[in-house]
């Protein structure tokens, strides 16, 4: 039988299910408890992207494995970036469910019997019964989007199809991409007013109005981005059995327009519905860790920004998610255990004498160094304080005797080690999130010096294992609570992964404003600097009509495009390695051009930081044209007539 579990972690309840397969046409609620369990099976089909061997978060260009044939079979989504995608077993094919991904066609349709069935429950109220349909409709649009987004047209699926279906209802073709937008936002409109506006704290990770109204917000941005709207140069020739462009690539200006002023109005609708319940920007409010006190009494600021950056994910059911996944899966595969370091044995108490928990198997690539900002809010290529040219010398961090440590590196950077300029007077997210060497790892309770050489302790090197190394040389920490435990996977701190935060609203807010306005003004600034001013760098008008921005940056903000270049920046470094990035280089149509570079990363086998040191190609890519959207299982098309295939494929 079909039940969920309430698993306690921490403090907060988390909703979870054991599913079975026995939801049919055929059964019928007639009690509250068959109504919950089935509602939990709608929301067992969620992507659980958190698991390594089945993440769309791979997808990209941030993570990287090493090269071993068996690390390339555990990532399937990698084989999509190296243009190893196929028709006939297509990596995360959401469609009919292969390559590690949930088969979205039967979510859908659990949903649509939930609905049609949960009336005939005697033992709930109607208020109860229309907030429970509500929340199966909404799940309902967010599949269909999640679909939409991986294969352009689909099939919309609004009721359930019958066993004794035949011809069109059981064989039905893909609508086009607008009207796919329409109905899932149509579907989402129809659920907002009897959800409840807000979760209690036994019922996170359950669809409420703050989260509807921001995932709505982000589809309506979808479909007013580029690769969805007005994509004439990609998919001109993307016809339907009535010679009709499946997307809207004959869109004019005041089409455009109107879609981005429509996603603007719902993504300042879901912030006023945000602030009215709470939600707003993560700040660390708990007694730092005893390891980084003394650096507390010596730099406050720059720890309370550090804490404050470094806890936004691993913090749970913080006041900055919005949604997250509440069924993490207890699991030796999820992120946090294949980011994680693992640390000598002795280096403090209670550490196991083995890698334990910690499989280090996922590092990051060379591009993430090249992302952050400097302490300046600027690109490194940017800040005239920079030394560009020098940026891979190496250098030896200052002692703690001397003053500019306290000034610049206490709290971020190893006193005394030698790592190289590209590491130093960065912004706080990079020393948050990424983990390099000269550094801290703050992991296992406590704050590891990190040396990623081939003959250093960390990483995971010392245990001989030769998978398990960061194969770049760069790791991220985003995902590590501080206080997970060596020994053993299921000493790991939970925490829901982030689906929509605050911050991702604000950057939303910035570019939909930017493209509906002919210039920027200090309204898409200010969105953007709510993010800047916690990540403790300056704001957008400072950095870049300041004295530091070279000539060839100066007031890029002033302008429509520099401003887009800006937000694209932005959402790469606050977002970075949240599931994101992918999905933005699409709808943007930067994908080909991004995803086709090869992985770079340092040379992670050697023992010297001379040697250490040096770029080396870790992974050639070759995403094409063709892998913007995911192939249909050729099973399907064999069955469906009606089918068309996407292009390339």
């Amino acid at each position: 039988m079909t039940f969920v579990a309430i698993m306690s972690l921490g403090c907060t309840r988390f909703l979870d299910l054991v599913p079975d397969s026995q939801l049919t046409l055929e059964m019928i609620f007639t009690m509250k408890e068959d109504a919950w369990n089935a509602l939990a099976k709608v929301y067992s089909y969620m992507p659980h992207d958190e698991i390594m061997d089945d993440s769309s978060w791979l997808l990209g260009d941030e993570f990287m494995s090493p090269e071993y044939e068996q690390l390339e079979k555990r990532f399937p989504p990698m084989k999509i970036m190296r243009g190893d995608q196929n028709a006939s077993d297509p990596q995360l094919g959401y469609w009919q469910g292969s390559g590690g991904a949930p088969h979205l066609y039967s979510a859908i349709r659990t949903a649509n019997i939930f609905i049609e069935k949960i009336n005939e429950v005697t033992d709930m109220s109607q208020k109860e019964i229309a907030e429970w349909k509500a929340q199966a409709k909404f799940l309902k649009a967010y599949y269909h989007f999640l679909l939409l987004r991986s294969y352009g047209p689909i099939i919309i699926s609004d009721k359930a199809v019958s066993a004794d279906a035949v011809g069109d209802d059981m064989y039905q073709k893909r609508s086009k991409v607008d009207d796919c937008f329409d109905y899932i936002v149509r579907t989402i409109n129809e659920a907002i007013p009897d959800l409840k506006p807000v979760s209690s704290a036994t019922e996170v990770g359950q669809v409420n109005q703050v989260v509807a109204k921001s995932i709505k917000a982000r589809i309506l941005l979808y479909r007013a981005s580029p690769f969805y709207s007005g994509n004439r140069d990609y998919y001109e020739d993307f016809l339907d059995f009535d010679g009709k462009p499946y997307f809207a690539v004959y869109d004019q200006p005041e089409d455009t327009r109107r879609k981005w002023k429509d996603a603007l109005d719902a993504i300042d609708t879901a912030i006023v519905a945000c602030r009215k319940v709470g939600v707003a920007m993560y700040e660390y409010e708990k007694p730092v860790f005893v390891y980084d006190r003394g650096d507390v009494d010596t730099v406050p600021n720059r720890m309370k920004t550090l804490y404050d950056l470094r806890m936004i994910l691993c913090d749970p059911w913080n006041k900055e998610l919005i949604w997250g996944l509440s069924n993490v899966t207890a699991d030796s595969r999820i992120f946090s255990n294949y980011t994680n370091i693992a640390i000598p044995p002795r280096f403090a108490e209670d550490l196991s004498p083995h890698y334990g928990y910690s499989d280090c198997e996922l590092s990051v690539s060379y591009h993430m160094i090249e992302t952050y900002y400097t302490k300046n809010g600027l690109l490194p290529s940017e800040d005239k304080t920079f030394r560009w040219a020098s940026r891979h010398n190496i250098v030896e961090i200052p002692a703690k005797e001397f003053p500019e440590y306290d000034a610049e590196y206490r709290g971020y950077l190893q006193p005394g080690a030698q790592t190289i300029y590209y590491y130093l007077n960065r912004e706080p997210r990079f020393y948050a999130n990424l983990g390099i060497t000269g550094g801290y790892w703050r992991t296992h309770e406590v704050r590891y010096p990190t040396d990623f050489l081939a003959d250093g302790v960390a990483g995971g090197r010392y245990h001989d294992r030769t998978n398990n190394y960061l194969y770049t040389g760069i790791g991220v920490q985003k995902f590590t609570h501080p206080q997970t435990k060596e020994g053993h996977w299921m000493r790991v701190v939970m925490f829901p992964y982030p689906l929509i935060r605050l911050a991702d609203l604000y950057l939303m807010k910035a570019e939909a404003m930017n493209e509906y306005l002919d210039a920027p003004n200090q309204e898409v600034w200010d969105a953007v600097n709510i993010i800047r001013t916690r990540a403790g760098i300056p704001t957008v008008e400072a950095a870049w009509g300041g004295q530091n921005a070279k000539a060839e940056a100066f007031n890029k903000h002033i302008n429509k495009e520099g401003m887009r270049q800006i937000i694209k920046q932005e959402r790469a470094v606050e977002l970075a390695f949240e599931g994101l990035r992918f999905w933005d280089l699409l709808r943007w149509k930067d994908a080909v051009a991004e995803l086709s570079k090869p992985v770079i990363g340092w040379m992670a086998k050697k023992t010297t930081v001379e040697t250490f040191f040096v770029q080396e190609v870790k992974q050639t890519r070759r995403f094409s044209f063709r892998d913007c959207l995911t192939p249909i299982h050729v099973d399907e098309l064999n069955r469906n007539s009606n089918l068309k295939q996407n292009p390339g494929w």
